[in-house]
């Protein structure tokens, strides 16, 4: 019976330390995910492989036989990268490959993440069932302050909850703690109240009086057992009050269990339930915190304001299970994008709005052109074997002192409404919008470039040639299919177009017959770059005939395919 009870402590033990490191393994994976299609490199693809084979024979040995089985699906869907060398890189078969990987992994890491989660759950009610079997605390992930003048208690602690895969910060005395939580962003505080040359009380003064940490939990640790002082304590907003000397294990499940509730009320409170990034509730609580505190430590915040492009086509074309597939597909590309101070939140629908603070408008004009680029690469979704990809509109406006909250967003709304004036698929400025007086935009506007559309049903094609050619000093729209195109060719004027011959709904051939027979001249002096699998001399004719200006054969050369296109478009 002991050495029953022994073996199911080390298995206990040993099922802890799995889920610990398979957290990490998950971030790593998620991360190497997100890299890859866009810029895939040999060793980040075997690496990604070498982790699952690893869990893939780790997993069961704890008992996660469903672990063990999806990440046996994972090394299946990456064992052709064994083979692979650096020559093999970028080449089209290659990132034909990747894509299929990629949208399979997807899904089993989302699976895993459940997985993951359950685990987690049934330790927790074992060791509820279980005392003594160990903290929880590394499964929160948290950052602590200790602000006590006993440095052995203080190292103490510090060892002890790092253990536990908690960040701590030390603080000897008030001053150091108010500089610390000015400088990083703390889950929970411990304050001793008995401090040389300020008490612990002069703490609770500065988090009262600061808007962003008046919510902070903090647990008093005093060796004073006086009902006044537990008494001022909590009146002045003390979380719970702890006698030295205590028992660390005591400490620790209280730590524990104030940070799990308050974690389970944001959640519920200010968490939106499909993407997972704050709701609009929240948002409009924190940016208000945020610009008290700008007034009194100036410095720089811009808003963003996000709308996906043409995001009710997706409902009404697949259904808005695929519309909520594409939501949080794209939160969760601006989550790993933006920094840890950076507050995002879905404001409604299929939008949604970003602080930046310490950033100027120029600032996160690069910041959000750069997460657009992304957006391009690699779609956001994937739904019975289908990738879907999206463009998103984004407005920025910078906040001046004494500008209303409400106005603030509505200058940044308004530039995202002109983007979209604009063609979509693009970030603007509020100082770029200069309305109704007649002004231009700026010489380096994008409204300035020669535009491209290019038309092909593949994804993935189409976000290699616009990764290849985005250099350029060009506009680029993509199109799925003809009828996209021949809606935006009757909308919009284009300098030239790559069109693929054989889609569905209209292919490029009768696409071309359309421009070819349209009475507008501007349209039929596009200058159109035909594509075609086909090798066939009829084909070749009949786009000739047609009115194309070139034509290549899949596969083709990108180096080629580029001077092609700026021959066309008179880019040399």
């Amino acid at each position: 019976m002991l050495d029953s009870d022994k073996d199911a402590r080390i298995m206990r033990q040993g099922r802890k330390l799995f889920i610990r490191e398979f957290q990490k393994q998950l971030e790593q994976l998620q991360s190497l995910l997100m890299n890859i299609p866009d810029s895939p490199e040999v060793d980040d693809m075997q690496q990604f492989y070498r982790i699952v084979h690893t869990l893939k024979g780790s997993a069961p040995v704890f008992g996660y036989q469903r672990i063990g089985k999806l990440a046996e699906d994972l090394v299946r869907a990456w064992e052709w990268t064994q083979s692979l060398t650096p020559a093999s890189e970028g080449t089209l078969l290659v990132m034909s490959t990747i894509a299929e990987s990629a949208a399979a992994s997807q899904v089993a890491l989302r699976q895993m993440n459940m997985e993951y989660n359950i685990c987690l759950t049934e330790l927790q009610m074992d060791d509820q069932q279980n005392p003594g079997g160990g903290s929880l605390l590394g499964t929160l992930k948290s950052r602590l302050l200790l602000v006590d003048d006993d440095e052995v208690l203080r190292s103490y602690l510090t060892r002890r909850l790092q253990m536990d895969d908690c960040i701590v910060d030390e603080a000897s005395d008030v001053e150091t703690a108010k500089k610390l939580l000015r400088e990083h962003t703390y889950d929970l505080v411990t304050l001793d109240l008995m401090m040389h040359p300020q008490s612990g009380y002069e703490l609770f003064e500065f988090l009262k009086e600061d808007p962003t940490l008046k919510w902070l939990p903090l647990i008093v640790l005093s060796g004073r057992n006086d009902l006044n002082d537990k008494v001022r304590c909590f009146q002045l907003g003390a979380d719970d009050y702890v006698m030295k000397p205590f028992q660390y294990e005591e400490l620790a499940a209280r730590i524990y269990s104030l940070l799990k509730r308050t974690k389970n009320f944001e959640q519920l409170a200010f968490r939106d339930p499909l993407t997972g990034v704050f709701n609009r509730r929240y948002f409009d609580l924190q940016i208000g915190m945020e610009l008290q505190r700008i007034e009194r430590y100036p410095a720089p915040i811009s808003l963003v304001f996000i709308d996906i492009d043409r995001f009710k086509s997706i409902n009404d074309g697949y259904g808005h299970h695929v519309g909520d597939l594409v939501l949080q597909g794209l939160a969760h590309l601006l989550q790993v994008n933006l920094r840890s101070t950076d507050l995002l939140a879905r404001f409604g629908g299929e939008e949604f709005v970003i602080a930046l603070p310490n950033t100027t408008a120029e600032q996160a004009i690069q910041i959000m052109q750069g997460i657009l680029d992304k957006v391009r690469l690699k779609p956001v979704a994937q739904y019975e074997g289908h990738l879907f990809s999206i463009t998103f509109s984004a407005g920025i406006a910078a906040w001046e002192p004494g500008l209303p909250v409400a106005e603030w967003i509505s200058k940044a709304d308004e530039a995202m409404y002109h983007a979209k004036q604009q063609g979509r698929n693009r970030v603007v400025g509020a100082q770029e919008c200069i309305i109704s007086d007649g002004s231009s935009q700026t010489s380096t506007s994008p409204a300035m470039k020669k535009r491209l559309l290019i038309v092909d049903d593949d994804p993935i094609l189409r976000s290699i040639l616009t990764s290849h050619l985005e250099h350029l000093p060009i506009e680029i729209t993509h199109a799925p299919d003809g009828e996209e195109a021949h809606r935006l060719l009757q909308e919009r004027t284009f300098d030239a177009c790559i069109l693929d011959g054989m889609m569905p709904k209209l292919d490029g051939f009768h696409l071309l017959e359309l421009l070819k027979n349209n009475s507008n001249p501007v349209q039929r002096e596009l200058k159109v770059l035909m594509l075609s699998g086909k090798k066939k001399e009829d084909d070749l004719v009949k786009g000739f005939q047609l009115g194309a200006d070139d034509y290549m054969t899949k596969p083709f050369s990108l180096v080629e395919l580029e001077a092609r296109v700026k021959r066309l478009m008179q880019l040399e």
